[in-house]
């Protein structure tokens, strides 16, 4: 007797660890599935045309950026700030568009990076208007980083291997970008 309900416990045992599996591998499928459906959802198209312009990432307007004058003053008094930009783009990296510089008041340039590496700007886009929003903060650009850098801008190798110094500066996340229509 004690066989049989030893038995009957086994098999018992044996089928609700099955269904447990099986929950939790549903579950977890469920997880993933709602996973990638919100990275749809929220991903960043590549970019979209409009009359104001050509936008890439999130879609922004112009409507209160500030000048480069105005981060300057208000990263005075603090380590990072999320804020609207209108610029104009000076360089580009020329690998695939990952980066762009933009000329700060003060006549140093800052690094326009994109969120998640989500989307990417044209690579012909150096003196044209742009507006990027994002978070601007102080950052320390490593040796290893700059020389990557200056070799997505298509530097010689001289000037390359005349990188020596990390360089701390201003740096900026951008979630949006926005190249002016041309008038």
């Amino acid at each position: 007797m004690k066989r049989i309900f030893l038995a009957i416990y086994i098999v018992f045992a044996i089928s609700f660890q099955s269904c447990m599996n099986a929950n939790q591998e549903a579950s977890t499928e469920a997880k993933e599935t709602a996973t990638e459906e919100t990275v749809e959802e929220t991903s960043f198209e590549e970019f979209t045309e409009e009359s104001d312009g050509v936008h890439f990432g999130k879609m922004i307007t112009e409507e209160d950026a500030k000048s480069t004058s105005d981060l300057i003053s208000m990263m005075q008094s603090e380590d990072s700030i999320r804020i609207k930009i209108a610029a104009t783009a000076v360089e580009v990296c020329q690998k695939k568009g990952c980066w762009m510089k933009v000329e700060v008041a003060d006549g140093s340039l800052m690094r326009i990076r994109f969120k998640d590496y989500g989307f990417f700007v044209p690579t012909d886009i150096s003196g044209k208007d742009v507006i990027f929003e994002g978070i601007a903060y102080q950052d320390t650009v490593s040796v290893d980083d700059l020389k990557h850098y200056a070799e997505d801008a298509g530097k010689s190798e001289e000037e390359i291997a005349a990188i020596t110094e990390p360089e701390i500066n201003t740096a900026f996340l951008a979630d949006g970008v926005l190249i002016r229509q041309e008038n």
